[in-house]
């Protein structure tokens, strides 16, 4: 039996369409994979706050922003005062956190959620989604309208955003997807406040 984890974004729902969204979809859980779980833009969805309205709406809540947040404080996942996200996937602290998502989803219909409406430019698709995926786990990203994406679907709209095609004779399709998640990631991954470029 193949399990199933969603993602979503809060952008700025207000609360109760947010809640409405996650029952839509008959979500019980969230895994909040914000490094920092604060918003300046939707207060509403600050920690506290949000924590609190998912136990009155009677859904679970934890947080795995160390464990999957884009940000780190591991010095071995930089590469030029970036994050890279190749390196971050491979530590052990991010491959706990998605052994804690597959465990979470044999008992609970968890959600992944982040700031971005839309996966295509936030990590809980270009990073977490794309290594929790496999044989036995599928990724359905939830949109602001609520209608749902497949990561294979996500996947080809990738490919699409940097004018790539699903592989040629010369050049496999995995290998095209390869490179794609390589551009996205590079341009999404966070930099070091001192580094003089910015984050």
């Amino acid at each position: 039996m193949v399990a199933t984890v969603w993602t979503v974004g809060h952008s700025a729902h207000e609360p109760e369409s947010f809640v409405h969204l996650l029952r839509r979809h008959r979500i019980n859980a969230i895994a909040d994979v914000r490094s920092e779980p604060y918003s300046r833009h939707a207060p509403q969805f600050c920690k506290e706050a949000f924590t609190d309205l998912l136990r009155r709406s009677d859904i679970h809540y934890v947080f795995l922003g160390r464990e999957l947040g884009a940000r780190s404080d591991d010095e071995t996942v930089f590469t030029d005062d970036r994050v890279d996200f190749d390196k971050l996937a491979q530590s052990r602290t991010f491959l706990a956190g998605l052994e804690r998502l597959r465990a979470g989803a044999a008992r609970h219909r968890i959600a992944l959620v982040c700031a971005e409406h839309d996966p295509l430019h936030c990590h809980r698709a270009i990073l977490v989604s794309r290594h929790l995926c496999g044989p036995a786990l599928e990724v359905r990203h939830v949109h602001q309208d609520g209608r749902l994406e497949t990561h294979a679907q996500l996947e080809r709209r990738l490919l699409d955003h940097y004018g790539l095609g699903e592989g040629d004779l010369f050049t496999p399709f995995e290998t095209q997807l390869e490179s794609a998640y390589e551009e996205q990631g590079r341009r999404m991954a966070w930099r070091r406040p001192d580094s003089g470029r910015g984050v």
